[in-house]
Formats: structure tokens, sequence, C-alpha cells
């Protein structure tokens, strides 16, 4: 009998000191809506109907002063791998269909980063980061499961861009029918339930929501009958985003995963056309700008174990910041092959400790460019012609009415400075133009 009992715990120890390892680090997942306006959520504008994100983030840390990149794949790329997308070639488009580029293979991703302190890596939703050989898409860049379209701007219900079919699962053709972020969602639920439970896990979920074309079912219409037109739509979009997160959520407390589970939420970058289109609030522009429309967004941390219910974190903190912070968490200690420009916020979160020195890199472009440190930012509209930069001090003109450079020359000397320094280590942007004579596959991602 205690030879039985011994081979019953040999045999058992390997999957308890397994689970028991994979307790100690969270479970991760980042939900990343597409063009959100600054003040599109309901905790922030009764208007919008957001429910479970409303939950989320009274449950967890407001990040108030969350930054990302004007556009979407340069803010993809800083996630993926701690590094300004000016460090990639990636820093003044996005990555169109046509491109004969992508994210450098150079770079170490955080999902292959994460794959390697143990955790199980998913993404389910859009790629953006290039597709025109197999070496540049998701599964090879370390996600173990991939569900989704690898362009922006795809039709929500045919799952077409220019013509070419773009649904794929494991980084082949899927026929899937239905909304996209439905679907979206319904796939994070099922890799959530049917995960390795032996592992983490890192589940990366980049709606198409809430990006054009404005496409919603007829049933998110009724909720928003003070709307017409594109809003109209776009607000029912948001709403179809917040039914698939709460579809995820309540997937992840039937699994049991617990208050061990991080579950951050932002925008890839502000909204389009405000006040017309999206709602950016008291912030100034909107997306593909420098202002602080363009790249503050909206965003949160829920992670009951860590951080307290209902704080709200004014550090400013920029999504590259996650890499490091992820893979601090993950227990990691192998060294970043590459440099990194995020930071670790972990203290941040779970403290509202802050960072001193902060720097943070708004873009870094040969037309524009935009800096903050400290509660100062720089921005530089035209650096061909030098013309004329403004600067603004955010703590108390976070609207950024008032150009302050005429009377702090020395602080625009010292901020443009530091630009031009960064400009040295600058890759020259890898953006073309729509080649002549183009036409799309009749499948995106096959070659």
């Amino acid at each position: 009998m205690k030879i039985r009992h011994l081979l019953f715990a040999l045999i058992a120890f390997p999957a308890i000191a397994a689970e028991e390892g994979s307790a100690k680090k969270p479970n991760v997942i980042y939900l990343l809506a597409d063009d959100l306006g600054y003040d599109d959520v309901g905790w922030r504008n009764p208007e919008i109907k957001t429910p479970n994100l409303d939950k989320l983030a009274a449950g967890g840390a407001k990040l108030e002063q969350y930054y990302v990149q004007p556009v979407c794949s340069p803010t993809r790329a800083a996630f993926m791998t701690g590094r300004y997308p000016f460090r990639h070639g990636l820093q003044t488009g996005v990555v169109r269909p046509w491109a004969q580029y992508g994210l450098p293979l150079e770079e170490n991703t955080l999902p292959s980063a994460l794959k390697e302190a143990g955790y199980e890596t998913a993404i389910t939703g859009k790629w953006h980061l290039g597709h025109f050989k197999p070496e540049y898409l998701p599964t090879k860049r370390g996600f173990d499961h991939q569900y989704g379209h690898y362009n922006g701007a795809l039709d929500y219900f045919t799952h077409e861009r220019d013509g070419g079919f773009d649904w794929h699962k494991n980084d082949t053709v899927n026929r899937d029918e239905g909304y996209s972020t439905e679907l979206i969602g319904k796939e994070a639920s099922r890799l959530i339930r049917e995960r390795d439970k032996s592992k983490p896990l890192f589940l990366y979920v980049p709606f198409n929501g809430v990006h054009s074309p404005f496409q919603v079912p007829d049933r998110y219409l009724s909720l928003y009958p003070q709307f017409q037109g594109n809003r109209k739509l776009y607000a029912g979009m948001i709403s179809a985003v917040d039914d698939a997160v709460g579809e995820i959520v309540k997937a992840a407390a039937e699994a049991g995963l617990g208050d061990n589970t991080l579950i951050v939420f932002s925008s890839d970058n502000g909204g389009p056309n405000p006040g017309k289109l999206s709602d950016n609030g008291k912030l100034r522009g909107g997306k593909g700008g420098v202002y602080e429309g363009g790249v503050r967004v909206v965003a949160f941390a829920n992670w009951p174990a860590k951080i307290k219910a209902g704080s709200a974190i004014r550090q400013p903190t920029h999504i590259s910041d996650w890499y490091p912070t992820l893979v601090k968490l993950s227990g990691s200690e192998a060294a970043p092959k590459l440099p990194l420009d995020g930071r670790d916020i972990s203290s941040v979160l779970t403290e509202n400790a802050t960072i001193p020195d902060r720097e943070v890199i708004l873009n870094l472009a040969p037309d524009a460019a935009a800096i903050r440190v400290g509660d100062w930012k720089l921005v530089v509209h035209n650096r061909k012609t030098e013309e004329k930069a403004e600067l603004f001090n955010l703590g108390d003109d976070a609207s950024e009415k008032n150009d302050l450079s005429e009377k702090n020359p020395e602080k625009v000397k010292e901020l443009r400075e530091r630009l031009e320094a960064l400009d040295k280590e600058a890759v020259a942007p890898k953006s073309k133009p729509q080649p002549r004579g183009f036409k799309a596959p009749a499948i995106w991602g096959q070659s």
C-alpha cells in the first residue's frame, strides 16, 4: 500500500507542481478596441452603454494618462515589442494590405517571451503587422493559437478586404460565418475554456470594432435612438464589443481563472472625426494626430489579487510598458534581445508608484513628432521646414489650449534636442503607396 501511495505521489507531483507554478504567474487578457473615443465608454459618458467594461473598470484601476501611437499598426508594434515604432520603420502609418513588409523578424515579441516563460499564448482578432510571407504571421511570432484577420477595415460580415477574403484560424483559411466582433469574442471564450490548465494564459484580443466600415447587427441600433447616421452605428458597435467582453469575462469566471487574472483594456488610438463620429471629451484632436485626442486613450487594468478596486492611476503609461511588465510578472529572467523603450509599471499598477524621469515618445516621424517628459509636451508638426514647435504643460492644460513655447524657450530646446538625438536611432519608414495595377488576392495571407 505504501508503495502504491508513493507511486501515486510521484505520478501526481509534476501536475501539482505545474499548477502551483502557474498559479504564481498571472493569467493575462489584453482587450484592444480599435478607434474608440476617449469618452466613448459608459463611465465617462452615460449615453454609451458598456456595462461589462464599466464593471471591469470599477473593479480595477483606470489608467487616466495612458498613451499609444496615433494609428493602429504602430501601436500594435509597440505592444508586441516594448519598443517604439520608429525603431521598426513602422512610425508613419498602418501596414496596408499590399505591403511587402511587416514587424521586422529580428524583433522578439511579447508572446514569444511569455511562451518561453511557460505561458500558453493566443490571439483572437486583428493582427495588422504583416502577412506577405508565412514567417510574418502570428503563429510564427509566438502565438500558439490564432483566429481572426490580418488587415484592417475588413467587412464585418463577409470578412473581405478589397475583395480578398481575410479570416483565418491558426493561419489557415477559416470560413466561420457571422459578425466579426461576436466571432472574436466566442473564440476567445472557447480558448479560455479549453486552455492548457497546467500553464498560465496570455490571451490578446484585438477587436476590429469600432473601426470603419460602420456595420452592426440591427438589434444594437435600438439602444441609441438619440443618435443618427454613423454615430448611431458607431455607438452600436461599441455595445457589441462590450457584449463580447462580457462573454469573455464570463468564460474566465466559469473556467476558474479567479483573482490572479490581469485584464487590461484600451483603444489602439484616439477616436476619429471627434465631435461627429467619436467623442474624445476634453482632449484636443483625434486619430492620426499627436495632440492628446490622438494618442491618449481610454484604458484600465483589472487584477483583483493585486490592483485596488476603484483606483485611478495618473502616472503617464504607454502601451510599450506591457512588454517589460508582463515579462517580469511571468518570472522570466531572460534579458531582452534588443533594448526596450517600455518601462516596468508593475509597481505603478499595484502601489500607484511613480516612474522618475518618465519620457514618452508619442511619435517620431520624418514630418512630425511629439514627446512628453513629466508634464511637458512638445509638438513639432513639420520637422522638415523646422516649423515653430508648440509646448504644453499637461498638468494644468490637458486640452492643449495654451502654447507656452515662447515663454519657455529652454524647455523647447531641451525637448527638441532629445527628439533629434532619438532620430539618429530611427529606421527609415517602410510605408509605401499602393502599387500601380495592384489586385487583391482571393485570400489574404496566401502567396
